[in-house]
This record gives structure tokens, C-alpha cells and sequence, in this order.
């Protein structure tokens, strides 16, 4: 049962204070990255703006309805209209809440009243082949940049890494020897990442050229390289989706390339060499196999020629 003297609240539970138990909650119980908090704040103020602060009681199906209808017609800061997935953010992070405030036995809307808008699933661009060759071609490896550059692109798809889970590698957590490791992933859940004897060398090439005492395995290189760790700093996100680009760029590649594009491309090889999609989703780290069934697209062309090589003909 909720206690009365709790901050205050005297029976009157603002959204506001109860927002702000939700995020201090993910925090601490539930061990949830400050990124995800800072998410489930920008989503949850907003509603909480929306409702002017009112009572958790107050907040009912016509209210969530005409939160729906605000959300459907916001212009943010660029006179932009929100996305349909960016509009089911929103609802998520309230229907989270909403389950939190359930557990803890307080009176509020059931979070199975939160229906998400219907979205359309995005068609995944992955690189074919041939395209990878030229991508990995484009990279010239005579420079510790070079190698550098070789290596992630190398990892992005040999691993099938999100970028963010990249960039938080240290030179200790790798093992080129045994080609795997473990990663952090979302929901801060631990996975291991197998990698090719191609993606391995390379590793050691570039690792070879570090003279430094870093820890971050991939850096950016700054100023006069002396070996001083002042020199050096971790390679960001957004450095490599610049980095992706430009490569993707002079391989003549014209598709819009991300490193996401290169994880795509390790789903879509695995499927299409037979692997299984539940073997996908633990290599991929989802924790919902619908997420991973999008890559199931990449066996149609398939289809044709088991349909010629398996149907009886007259």
C-alpha cells in the first residue's frame, strides 16, 4: 500500500512526482542505462506537460485518447511533425509507468488501455557481397587511421554489433585469439560476439600499431602522437556513422549506409546461409523475436528457386 506521508502527497499523487519515483526506480532497481532514463524522462515530461501536472486520477482513457490526438498534431522545435514510431515512444514510456504504478498497488489507468498507433515496418537496407568487398576495399590500410577504420568496419559486420556497444569496447575486453567476447547490450544484458579469423587479423594489425596506454579500443587520434594518453580520446558514434558514410561514399556504394547497415548485413548473411531465427536473435541480442523476424524478408527471393527445384511439374 502506498503510504499517505510519502513526499508529501496526501492522498493527491501528482504525475509529475510519481514520474520522477518511475525514473529514480529504473535507476536504481532496475539497473537501467542513463541513456534509456534520460528517454523515459524527455517522453514522460511531456505527457506530464500535456496533463498540466494533474492527479494520477484524472489520467483516464478520454485523457490518454485526446493525448494521442496532441501527439498526432505536435510540430517540435523545426515546425516537424512527430513520426508514428517517435508518437508510440510516448505511449510506451506511459505504458512502463503505468505497469510500475500497478506493482506498487496504486490506483491508476491499467496499462493495457495504452494501444500503440499502427506503424509501417521499415524496410531493412542491407549490403550485398559484393558491395561489402567494395566498402572494405575503400578503406586504404597503410595509416593506423586506415587500419583503424578497416578494423571497425571489419567488427561491425563480422560481430554484428550496434555502434553504440563499439564504441564502449576497451582493448581488454577482446580475446582475437579465441575470436569472442561479451558485450553489453540493451536492457544492460550480457551477450557473447563471435568473430571471423578475417576480422581478427585485422584487429591485430591495427592493435599493433597502438604505442599507447589507452584504454578504449578504437580511438581518435589528435595533435603530435607522442604516447601521452592526453593525445587521445574514445571514438564517438557519431564519428563512426561519419566514418561508415564516407567509405560507402568512395566505394560508390548509393545506398544510405549506417553501422546499422553493416548489422543488418550480418543478420541477412546468416539467414541466408540457413541459420535459424532464434540462433539470429541471441547472436543480434533481441530480446523480442519479432524484432528479429524482420531479416525473414531477405528468403523470399529464395522462394523462387526452392519452388523450381522442390515442386513436382508436369
Amino acid at each position: 500500500m502506498v503510504q499517505n506521508h510519502h513526499k508529501g502527497y496526501n492522498m493527491i499523487m501528482n504525475l509529475s512526482e510519481l514520474v520522477t519515483d518511475f525514473l529514480e526506480h529504473l535507476e536504481i532497481e532496475q539497473n537501467r542505462s542513463q541513456r534509456t532514463i534520460a528517454n523515459y524522462d524527455h517522453y514522460l515530461r511531456r505527457v506530464v506537460d500535456f496533463a498540466d501536472d494533474c492527479d494520477i486520477s484524472k489520467l483516464d482513457a478520454e485523457m490518454v485518447r485526446q493525448l494521442r490526438l496532441w501527439l498526432a498534431r505536435f510540430k517540435d522545435e523545426h515546425g516537424e511533425d512527430l513520426s508514428k514510431a517517435t508518437q508510440n515512444y510516448h505511449l510506451i514510456a506511459l505504458r512502463s509507468f503505468l505497469k510500475y504504478l500497478a506493482k506498487r498497488d496504486i490506483k491508476a489507468l491499467t496499462s493495457d488501455k495504452i494501444e500503440l498507433a499502427k506503424t509501417v515496418r521499415p524496410k531493412v537496407s542491407f549490403l550485398e557481397p559484393e558491395e561489402l568487398d567494395r566498402l572494405f576495399g575503400a578503406v586504404k590500410t597503410d595509416t593506423p587511421v586506415g587500419l583503424r577504420d578497416r578494423a571497425i568496419l571489419e567488427l561491425l559486420f563480422s560481430g554484428g554489433l550496434r555502434v553504440s556497444e563499439l564504441v564502449n569496447l576497451d582493448r581488454d575486453h577482446l580475446n582475437t585469439q579465441r575470436r569472442e567476447f561479451m558485450v553489453r547490450g540493451k536492457g544492460q544484458k550480457d551477450r557473447p560476439i563471435f568473430i571471423s579469423d578475417q576480422a581478427a587479423d585485422w584487429l591485430e594489425r591495427y592493435l599493433a600499431t597502438r604505442t599507447d596506454d589507452f584504454k578504449p579500443l578504437f580511438i581518435h587520434y589528435s595533435g603530435s602522437q607522442d604516447g601521452s594518453d592526453d593525445m587521445y580520446t574514445r571514438l564517438t558514434a557519431r564519428s563512426i556513422q561519419r566514418m561508415v558514410k564516407r567509405y560507402a561514399g568512395l566505394a560508390g556504394i548509393t545506398k544510405h549506409v549506417t553501422p546499422h547497415t553493416l548489422r543488418h548485413s550480418f543478420a541477412t548473411d546468416l539467414i541466408t546461409n540457413g541459420a535459424d531465427i532464434r540462433s539470429v536473435q541471441g547472436l543480434l541480442g533481441h530480446a523480442n523475436i519479432a524484432t528479429t523476424q524482420i531479416y525473414t524478408h531477405i528468403t523470399d527471393p529464395q522462394l523462387r528457386s526452392v519452388h523450381e527445384k522442390f515442386h513436382r511439374t508436369s
